[in-house]
């Protein structure tokens, strides 16, 4: 996979970016369908469903950074990875995720992300969370809190463990049972053994399985090698600066996997248009300093089928309801960007990742 990204892709003409965007989704479902094969022996070896909940803000790609399969790890984002499992549509989908894993023999592992920048945290950092770290951090501890409280702390099905995201190295920093215990990757050497990864992975998570513990091995030994790519390629840091033209609302967005090029918010909170505004505010800042080119930024609405028929109709619904509440948000609370935007809803076929616009 690639470490970086075209770095003229901002300042290009809205036109040029939305074609590239629609080629970006090609390559995915190409990339996506050919590797079946890679996928069905993965999860031969690694069993444990996977899923990330994580911030809106498209530099954070858990399979990336990983050298993870496409498709295995399941995302969940939103603004500043704010969750609240009260909410009833994502109590709803996480209870789907988990049955799904009971009813195929395999556990759940939820990898529960904050994000930050070592070298400018102020403004590189997450700006869901005004760029506090501590706060983030905070808010991460407190819902792996409450992922304990609903299935209980040690049910040995799933799983909740604090990861931490650099920005600017793309590395991860796991948190144990103790947070204040943790095991950054950019620290290890490229040499450093399976044993070795295990025997201090066993010592973060005292309880959780051997099984489990053999499936979060894999992410360790990816990031290892995508940070030292990281920093062969010497990326520079503007790479890390917010620079995202596409506003993302819905699911079905983990074929979008550029760095810098997308805020993706997940319809799980009821007082969805927060984030929504949230997300403007940041396109605009973008266009406002020269990150990117002010004639237009995207507002893509998403909603994912795997079914023909009633499944895909009631996706093409969605996603139409999602891009009419969106742009009424945004044309209310920004109407200086109301001519900028490019609405659009889409509907993601599951089984190829393709893309197809609503009219």
């Amino acid at each position: 996979m690639s470490v970086t990204k075209n770095n003229d892709l901002p300042s290009l003409p809205i036109d040029e970016k939305i074609s590239w965007l629609f080629k970006q989704n090609e390559e995915h479902s190409k990339k996506f369908l050919e590797q079946q094969l890679i996928r069905r022996f993965y999860r031969s070896n690694h069993p444990t469903e996977i899923c990330a909940f994580k911030c809106m803000d498209g530099r954070i790609h858990i399979p990336l950074v990983t050298h993870t399969p496409l498709g295995i790890i399941q995302p969940f984002r939103n603004l500043a990875g704010k969750f609240d499992l009260g909410w009833p549509y994502l109590g709803e989908v996480l209870n789907q995720w988990v049955d799904y894993s009971i009813s195929r023999g395999r556990q759940c592992l939820v990898l529960v992300t904050y994000h930050y920048s070592q070298g400018n945290n102020e403004h590189r950092g997450c700006a869901g969370f005004h760029y506090n770290k501590e706060a983030s951090f905070k808010f991460t501890t407190d819902f792996k809190e409450q992922f304990e409280r609903m299935f209980g702390k040690n049910n040995q099905i799933v799983f909740p463990v604090i990861m931490g995201f650099e920005t600017d190295g793309d590395s991860l920093i796991l948190h144990g049972e103790d947070p204040q215990n943790i095991l950054d990757v950019a620290t290890l050497p490229m040499a450093v053994s399976d044993d070795d990864l295990i025997s201090k992975l066993n010592e973060l998570y005292p309880s959780i399985p051997k099984r489990v513990i053999d499936d979060i091995l894999p992410l360790v030994k990816g990031n290892i090698e995508h940070v030292a790519e990281i920093k062969a390629a010497n990326r520079p840091i503007l790479d890390s600066e917010h620079r995202e033209w596409i506003l993302g609302v819905g699911r079905g967005f983990d074929w979008l996997h550029e760095p810098n090029t997308a805020l993706i918010i997940g319809p799980y909170s009821p007082n969805l248009s927060e984030p929504i505004k949230i997300a403007a505010k940041i396109i605009k800042s973008n266009m406002d300093a020269g990150r990117i080119s002010n004639d237009g930024f995207v507002m893509l609405a998403s909603s994912p089928y795997r079914e023909m028929g009633a499944d895909r109709q009631r996706a093409i619904e969605k996603a139409r309801f999602i891009k009419g509440f969106a742009q009424e948000v945004i044309s209310s609370e920004f109407p200086e960007l109301q001519d900028k935007m490019k609405p659009m809803a889409v509907i993601l076929d599951l089984n190829t990742r393709k893309l197809q616009e609503i009219k």
